[in-house]
């Protein structure tokens, strides 16, 4: 009885304060009882719970079914079927006239059309909320910002909804929004527990920062590896808004985050000064005046940069907008003790709330200089463009059609306009020929883009950078690319078009054959294995008379002889047809065994191909970004599931059900010393690890393998230096993520179905290993000279020229293949995913 009197007197004062809300969130304010309000909906006062996504997308429906001032818009669908939503608000009067406005403000995104008369063009305004699903507060503000500027019958509202098209994203990260949202409601206690112990506040792996497959969805507005990425990009360019704002959260011992941010050394080097010397200061008034009204305290012009293009608020920036970062300290659950004291999710909610009235506000009051600095943005970038030397970049790989297709449908998703090579050239001793490469011209309103997918930057203002100081996706995705000091080409292309492949008519061959320098070769190879049929491949190249006449077929390249086959003459020719359409591939046939050069079918240089069985391990001390990167590789660019076992439910595995394991970076020290002999076993009797990064580390301190780390001896000195200028000291040091060219040894089965034999790789570690003592076993290692991109320090550089980016230690008849670098970085190096496939599909034959 007394704990239940206890609990009633807890809600009823919880209640109090919930109905007191109003005067909390919107204290004199006056709303129209037509709207409805988000208590009337929810059933709860925002703040008391967290909101589940389909409860926030059924309360924007409802304003939209409510208000002739509200349009409710599906852009796409999450990998877990969420709608991605956006509610679009504005006077009826523009709601009506939403695609005459839109025509019209775009007109301003093209310097070739004359200027229209901005005056009365409504100010675009985006407000994009929790792309980090565990930064909760944010959509928690979205749906109070949306019911007030409905419902509010102030002056502000008013004149928000007369000069502004503000579009509202609730949740860019919908699954992992659940993923937390779920976390925090079933742990929340009654009363709920400040401690930053208590269960609440420490989500399970994976954490809801994260997408369905583990991605941070804040760095993939370059890359667009992800569907929410990819609608939201789509979305864009339909719009270009003026003004994006991008909530999320930081540490619960911070206050409040607004831009500016770190000058120089934090900003993008394409962005105009503008930008960052007036724009960005003209809005942070609007800010600090909202902030100061309430008493909340906040900081300014440090950390948080605005370089990488992959952000949500660096993009808009990329794009004639001012994207804006917005960082409040998390509640991480209902209540959170912090060094001010306990910090509510409410005054959460609120600092974003007022920070999102705030920046409509600076939108509107600044619509027509925002809608002068559009235009002039792009304008200038064309003016740019022609005192740059650099009149336009041609790019093509001329043995991998599937990864240039990938690169030309990220630059049409980008708006870049690219056109066909329509003759064969050499620049700077490189070839490109007609048909199998493009010209991308500078002179264009993406410009700035252009830049981003092609320049190598080595020269910075700072050394300390928040994320990657490098991000050239030509380098990316490894496709032969140089700039001219010319434009000559072809046709523009506006979208791709359908592959022609070539398929052998039916006869009575010996042998069927595919080249594996196509980036989709390892799709074709999984689909025809799990259809049964047997497949071959050659450790030395040779060249065939095929169907189609002489063919060259370098190692690694995938033979299916039509005898030892299961299947008939009829079935496996359907398979490999079907599989041949479905990726991409083209598919060779011969009647005989004989070659015209190098080894012939029957030689002892071609084996058969392992069927892989791959098991990874994931869960608590493993690395979710890197196990998603694979997850995501092998599911959407394979499709082959693949064995995620938590590292928990280790003593339940039999190894030997499994030829494939792969420890992405993490701590491994939960395994008894019984696991860690099975183990051990396993791979001693022909076992392949693929590990990455300090799993090579924690496999190394376990005598696991027997390589040598790298040290070079550093001059010290024992001058004093000021104790402020430490943490940037050290952050000079770390190797944030920069691009690297490595010599690759394309014999090695890790190097099968590359035609070249250098390389760029991604690095964002400070581990170094020596190369092998085995002078054949590290098919990847650094240049001379290998810095191709992005920020290092002297002496770290001195280490990356010395050092192995893959080796393979073999332990007993099994090896592990250590991947210094991360080959599948955030779903963005297809220039190196196929280090990855050949570890997986041909790391027995090492």
């Amino acid at each position: 009885m007394k704990n239940i009197l206890l609990l009633f007197l807890f809600l009823f004062t919880f209640s109090n304060l919930s109905f007191a809300q109003k005067d909390y969130y919107f204290p004199g304010e006056t709303f129209s009882e037509d709207i409805p309000s988000p208590y009337s909906y929810l059933g709860y006062h925002v703040g008391e719970w967290h909101t589940r996504y389909d409860r926030m997308v059924g309360y924007m429906e409802k304003l939209a079914e409510s208000s002739d001032m509200a349009e409710l818009k599906t852009v796409g669908y999450t990998n877990q079927l969420r709608p991605l939503i956006v509610l679009v608000i504005s006077n009826a009067s523009n709601i009506n006239n939403l695609e005459n406005i839109r025509n019209n403000h775009l007109k301003l995104v093209d310097p070739k059309v004359n200027m229209p008369d901005v005056s009365n063009m409504p100010a675009i305004i985006n407000l994009a909320y929790s792309v980090h699903g565990n930064e909760p507060s944010g959509g928690e503000a979205a749906i109070l910002s949306a019911y007030w500027l409905l419902a509010s019958q102030s002056d502000k509202a008013k004149e928000i909804r007369d000069n502004a098209v503000v579009m509202i994203d609730p949740a860019i990260n919908p699954d992992g929004r659940d993923r937390h949202t779920n976390w925090a409601n079933m742990h929340r206690g009654f009363p709920p527990v400040a401690d930053p112990l208590d269960r609440e506040h420490n989500e399970i792996w994976p954490s809801g920062r994260v997408n369905h497959y583990w991605f941070d969805l804040n760095r993939d507005w370059l890359p667009l590896a992800q569907v929410e990425t990819q609608s939201k990009i789509a979305w864009y360019h339909t719009w270009y808004p003026n003004v994006v704002g991008d909530f999320h959260e930081m540490g619960t011992n911070s206050t409040y985050f607004f831009e500016p941010t770190k000058p120089f050394g934090s900003e993008n080097p394409v962005v105009p000064r503008k930008n960052y010397d007036e724009i960005n200061n003209k809005f942070a008034g609007y800010f600090s005046k909202a902030l100061d009204e309430i008493g909340s305290l906040y900081w300014t012009k440090e950390t948080f940069d605005n370089s990488y293009p992959g952000y949500g608020s660096t993009y808009p920036d990329i794009q004639g907008g001012l994207g804006l970062v917005f960082e409040q300290g998390s509640s991480r659950g209902h209540i959170q003790s912090s060094q001010r004291g306990d910090i509510t999710f409410q005054f959460t909610i609120r600092n974003q709330l007022k920070i999102s009235l705030a920046t409509m506000e600076a939108g509107v009051k600044e619509r027509i200089y925002m809608h002068q600095y559009l235009r002039e943005f792009f304008k200038t970038g064309m003016d740019e463009a022609a005192k740059n030397s650099v009149k336009s970049y041609v790019f093509g790989d001329e043995y991998d059609e599937s990864k240039n297709r990938l690169f030309l449908k990220l630059l049409l998703d980008h708006k870049i306009k690219v056109f066909d090579n329509d003759r064969d050239i050499s620049v700077k001793g490189k070839q490109f020929k007609k048909g199998k490469s493009w010209v991308v011209p500078t002179s264009q309103p993406q410009y700035r883009m252009v830049r981003t997918m092609f320049e190598k930057v080595t020269e910075f203002a700072d050394s300390v950078f928040y994320d990657a100081s490098s991000w050239t996706m030509a380098l990316a995705y490894n496709v032969p690319f140089e700039g001219q000091p010319g434009f000559a080409a072809g046709k523009e292309i506006s979208s791709l078009e359908m592959q022609e492949l070539t398929f052998p008519e039916t006869g009575n061959y010996v042998a069927y054959m595919v080249d594996w320098s196509d980036y989709f070769a390892p799709k074709f190879l999984h689909a025809i294995q799990s259809a049964g049929v047997h497949v071959e491949s050659n450790a030395l190249p040779f060249t065939s008379l095929t169907d189609q006449g002489e063919k060259e077929f370098p190692a690694g390249s995938l033979i299916i002889p039509t005898a030892f086959q299961k299947l008939n003459a009829a079935e496996l020719r359907n398979v490999l047809q079907v599989a041949a359409k479905e990726s991409g591939q083209n598919v060779f046939a011969s009647t005989t065994g004989f070659s015209k050069a190098g080894i012939d079918l029957g030689s002892n240089n071609i084996s058969a191909i392992q069927v892989p069985k791959v098991l990874m391990l994931v869960g608590q001390g493993t690395s979710q970004y890197e196990s998603g990167e694979i997850w995501h590789l092998m599911d959407t660019k394979v499709g082959m599931p693949i064995s995620k076992v938590d590292l928990s439910a280790f003593g339940r595995l039999n190894l030997f059900e499994y030829n494939t394991l792969i420890m992405t970076s993490g701590n491994y020290s939960s395994l008894s010393s019984g696991q860690l002999t099975h183990l051990k076993d396993w791979l001693s009797r022909g076992g392949t690890i693929i590990a990455l990064r300090s799993a090579s580390q924690w496999l190394q301190s376990q005598g696991i393998i027997q390589e040598e780390y790298l040290s070079i001896k550093e001059e010290t000195t024992s001058a004093s230096k000021p104790y402020a200028s430490r943490r940037d000291e050290s952050g000079a040091q770390a190797i944030g993520g920069s691009i690297y060219n490595a010599y690759l040894d394309n014999t090695h089965p890790l190097g099968f179905g590359y035609r070249v034999t250098e390389i760029p790789v991604y690095r964002n570690t400070s581990i170094f290993f020596k190369p092998s003592k085995s002078p054949y076993q590290t098919p990847v290692r650094y240049t001379e000279n290998p810095l191709l991109g992005g920020y290092i320090s002297p002496s770290n550089l001195e280490k990356v020229k010395q050092s192995a980016s893959v080796l393979v230690s073999p332990v007993g008849r099994g090896k592990v293949i250590n991947f210094i670098d991360n080959p599948n970085f955030r779903g963005t190096w297809f220039g190196t995913n196929k280090l990855f496939f050949n570890a997986i599909f041909y790391g027995d034959k090492i």
